[in-house]
């Protein structure tokens, strides 16, 4: 049945908080890099690539400590979010409301598709599909359906990546066979229901959103068929604090990094209960 680690998103800070907390964990004693799976999720994509390529999680951890470079703080404005709440409100369909939201992408982008791509490369470590069983989520903007790249699909790893993290209102929809897609958050935070058939799921999720167009995370959970053993972790005050109100502000990475490892230690026995020994 196996064990599935669900990265979720939650911008620059929701990567380094996620980054902490499994650099934490694996400090005491309980190393989630062995996963059967891992699902990634906008931010969660990039620490399930960067996890998944061999890298040290240490130095992974280490990197977010590091002062910014060639990055430059980005905001969901609230005019953009009122319109994606209108589109979702005028749509009885989830898919047709993603779809709306989706179209918005291309009018509200804040750069160019080159350079959001070049920005992500600079965030993985290697952009090569891994041996392991990495999901990446993206959303059709077209038709608002959740997409799934894997390794051998339509989808190089460096465009999975991009597709997943192009939130719409504020990066282009990355193009991958001549389809538009944007953020795989659209579809959900953190895509639980895609860790269905593993009995151990531990989630960590830097955003728990609900309403709308979302389930509750803990009720994805639950409804899992074979999990017998699952947690959800969310920032405690301490990390919310360190992440501030701006989750695309790279100037909170450190801190939100540190609040994660903090965190783990709280947190270690739950989830080692929850991963099991080797």
């Amino acid at each position: 049945m196996g064990r599935a680690l669900v990265l979720g998103g939650g911008g620059i800070t929701g990567i380094a908080w996620e980054l902490g907390m499994l650099a934490g964990l694996q400090e005491s004693g309980t190393d989630l890099t062995g996963a059967d799976t891992v699902v990634g999720t906008s931010a969660g994509s990039i620490v399930g690539a960067q996890l998944t390529s061999g890298t040290p999680l240490e130095e992974l951890y280490t990197r977010q400590l590091r002062p910014p470079e060639d990055e430059s703080a980005a905001r969901l404005r609230p005019g953009v979010l009122a319109r994606w709440a209108w589109a979702v409100m005028r749509e009885r369909d989830p898919d047709r409301a993603r779809a709306r939201v989706g179209r918005m992408a291309h009018a509200n982008a804040r750069s160019s598709l080159v350079e959001r791509r070049r920005v992500i490369a600079s965030r993985l470590t290697s952009t090569e599909w891994p041996d392991a069983d990495l999901r990446v989520t993206a959303v059709d903007a077209r038709t608002g359906r959740r997409t799934v790249f894997r390794s051998g699909g339509a989808a190089g790893l460096l465009d999975a990546v991009t597709a997943s993290c192009a939130v719409p209102g504020v990066w282009p929809p990355a193009i991958i066979g001549e389809r538009p897609y944007v953020d795989g958050g659209v579809h959900s935070p953190s895509n639980i229901d895609l860790a269905e058939g593993f009995e151990r799921v531990v989630v960590l999720a830097p955003v728990a959103r609900t309403g709308g167009m979302f389930t509750d995370p803990r009720t994805e959970l639950a409804a899992l068929p074979d999990a017998t053993a699952t947690a959800l972790v969310t920032p405690d005050p301490g990390a919310l604090a360190a992440m501030g109100s701006n989750n695309l502000d790279p100037a909170h990475r450190p801190a939100a990094a540190r609040a994660g490892r903090t965190q783990a230690a709280a947190e270690a026995a739950r989830i080692a209960e929850v991963w099991g020994g080797d």
